[in-house]
């Protein structure tokens, strides 16, 4: 089914979002909300979200502040995991999602932490947490901070796109037109005619403001649903002893390690999407 792309005003801000699927599919029908990363859009899962498209309702939102949702007038306030949970409870009550499983990619995997383990707590039945735990890698938030705190410009779509197939070489094995669609999708042109990737630089401050947004063992030992953790075997974010000590405690995560792979595996092959697919129907 094709994908249609919507607008949602919640909370007083306007959210993007793109929808997989037949909404007026029987009731009983399975959704899927499935939220993406730090600095990236929604679009993210056009390649997971048309595989399950034929018999799910899928949401792909943008988070306040990227892709085409509105950015915060009160960036020290509202970026930050709680508020982002805040923002999805209302999304998902305003599309009438009583139940549904939840595919998160880094952030969005902690946003689906924090929710799961308080305001949705009891309507994620499944949720997959994409290089994403209940403590990351100091030196990894750095790296990934020191990048997406002072966007590059560039003169031409096609240098943005090199540039980005060099920040997102950990996401592994992509095709050409997928770097592209990646590039398209999350592209803004600046008032000098430069283009730069399509968020608010404001969103960093989150590590500034609350510095340990991050660190959510309490969340996670709270969380309930089935819960499925994939890990870039190469990631310097999602460190092995904290996997370990995820299918310890809490809800008990079932681990899938992609080989070849750093932070965070693209969910756009079969050998990720498969295991998805079983979990979800378990």
């Amino acid at each position: 089914m094709s994908m249609r792309s919507c607008y949602l005003t919640v909370l007083d801000r306007e959210l993007h979002y793109t929808e997989w699927g037949a909404a007026d599919l029987h009731p009983n029908s399975p959704a899927i909300v499935m939220w993406h990363g730090l600095a990236r859009t929604g679009r993210d899962f056009d390649d997971i979200a048309a595989h399950f498209s034929a018999t799910h309702r899928i949401v792909c939102p943008d988070t306040i502040g990227r892709g085409l949702s509105q950015w915060s007038p009160k960036p020290d306030e509202e970026y930050c995991l709680d508020f982002y949970a805040k923002l999805a409870t209302a999304f998902v009550d305003a599309l009438g999602l009583k139940e549904f499983d939840w595919i998160g990619t880094s952030m969005g995997g902690a946003i689906g932490t924090v929710a799961a383990a308080g305001s949705l707590k009891g309507r994620i039945r499944h949720l997959v947490l994409n290089d994403n735990g209940p403590s990351l890698a100091s030196a990894a938030i750095e790296r990934i901070r020191s990048y997406a705190g002072s966007p590059a410009a560039f003169d031409r779509v096609s240098e943005l796109e090199t540039y980005l197939r060099t920040v997102y070489k950990p996401y592994g094995w992509q095709t050409d037109a997928q770097w592209r669609r990646m590039t398209e999708t999350s592209v803004r042109r600046l008032p000098d005619g430069r283009v730069t990737p399509h968020y608010d630089p404001n969103m960093v401050r989150q590590f500034i403001n609350q510095p340990d947004d991050y660190e959510r063992w309490n969340e996670y030992d709270a969380v309930t649903a089935k819960t499925l953790c994939l890990r870039g075997k190469n990631s310097d974010l999602l460190l092995p002893e904290t996997v370990v000590a995820m299918q310890q405690r809490g809800p008990r995560c079932t681990l899938l390690e992609v080989p070849g792979v750093g932070h965070a595996p693209c969910l756009n092959v079969p050998e990720q999407i498969e295991p998805i697919a079983r979990f979800l129907a378990s």
